[in-house]
């Protein structure tokens, strides 16, 4: 059994996850703005509430957007830090599918708040142990919400608390229930890169990439004034 971290970074929470010798431990906190000075000293009381060391680990995994850019790119420079210097390997998970790994549900839309108007969407399913993105992860604004296949979805994430009314509209009839308080969690990071450790995966850190899925990251004052 592969000793892992898995971290995530990508919304205003800090979250990890430990699993080691079999047992797994998990921590969040709303770290807002503070993911850089909170996450290297979490990650060291973490270890330590488990007995584990650094050099314990045998691979580190990151959820790797779409999400906050600069949480996401704190989160990638630690965790390539780490890995170079324990020459071990890493992972990268979608957010979107790390959202959608901690539901119980089979059919999840996963829906993050991508700010100005936007959001991060995607949708899957559960195939046994496997997850299908069958709505590719994109961001849109509301006037542009994507076909959803099928019925009996279960919507997840910041985007139903921004903008729920739209989504509730545009899929009416198709989500039977909705978690708007659900957040990207470094547990449904470690339940989909620990089968991709196990089967030997994973990749050097200096592969380790983010996931953008635009370019433009902030309002001009004069888009803020309209907005």
């Amino acid at each position: 059994m592969m000793n892992l971290l898995t971290l995530d970074t990508s919304t205003d929470y800090l979250s990890l996850a430990l699993h080691y010798k079999g047992e797994t431990l998990l921590r969040d906190w709303h770290a807002q703005q503070k993911h850089a000075e909170m996450t290297l000293p979490q990650i060291q009381q973490l270890l330590a509430e488990a007995g584990a060391s650094l050099r314990d680990l045998d691979g580190i995994a990151l959820s790797i957007g779409p999400g906050s850019f600069t949480g996401l790119r704190i989160g990638c420079g630690i965790v390539q830090g780490l890995a170079f210097g324990l020459d071990i390997p890493t992972l990268g998970v979608n957010t979107l599918a790390a959202l959608a790994a901690d539901s119980d549900a089979d059919h999840v839309l996963s829906v993050l708040d991508a700010r100005m108007g936007e959001l991060y969407l995607a949708g899957y399913i559960r195939k046994g142990n496997e997850w299908q993105e069958v709505l590719p992860t994109r961001v849109c604004g509301p006037q542009a919400l994507p076909d959803l296949p099928d019925a009996d979805w279960v919507g997840v994430g910041s985007g139903f608390a921004v903008l729920g009314d739209a989504l509730q509209a545009r899929y009416a009839g198709q989500l039977h229930a909705v978690d708007a308080t659900r957040f990207p969690h470094a547990s449904g990071v470690l339940k989909l890169a620990q089968p991709k450790f196990e089967a030997g995966q994973a990749v050097p850190a200096h592969q380790l990439e983010l996931l953008y899925i635009r370019d433009k990251v902030a309002l001009k004052t004069s888009e803020r004034t309209k907005a």
